[in-house]
């Protein structure tokens, strides 16, 4: 497993399996949430299986599942949601942590700016660079 942090309360990581809850708990997370379809995964890391076992460790789970062709605003105001109402640090997943951490950028403008969450995203090698026009529509959407 690899966490990213992209701020101090949320992070983002490529795939998670079951065995990797007990280190996500440790690490201090207390909301999971799975941005990746049930359609690319292998029936043993679906949505269902993974719930099973973040809640079984005590942790809440959150499914805000789609692709680049369906990412739209109800995935974003899901992401925003989850982010107002966590009661601690967020980790969420997906193939390689890059949706999770677009779906972040789109949620959190008009609360950082542009810059920073750009800048945060690529220090992890996520390059968000021509969703700035998105981020800053959305920041002065929400003002």
């Amino acid at each position: 497993m690899d966490i990213r942090p992209l701020s101090a309360s949320y992070a983002v990581t490529p795939q998670i399996t079951p065995e990797d809850v007990p280190a996500i708990a440790a690490a201090g997370f207390t909301t999971v949430v799975c941005n990746r379809p049930d359609g690319e995964n292998p029936a043993e890391l679906s949505a269902e299986t993974l719930r099973a076992a973040v809640e079984a460790a005590g942790l809440t789970y959150v499914e805000n599942p789609f692709n680049a062709m369906t990412l739209g605003p109800e995935h974003v105001e899901a992401q925003r949601q989850v982010l107002d109402e966590a009661t601690g640090p967020v980790l969420a997943y997906c193939a390689s942590g890059n949706r999770s951490s677009v779906v972040w950028a789109l949620a959190e403008a008009g609360r950082q700016p542009a810059d920073a969450l750009i800048g945060a995203a690529a220090r992890h090698g996520y390059q968000l660079e021509g969703l700035r026009p998105q981020i800053e529509a959305l920041a002065a959407q929400r003002r």
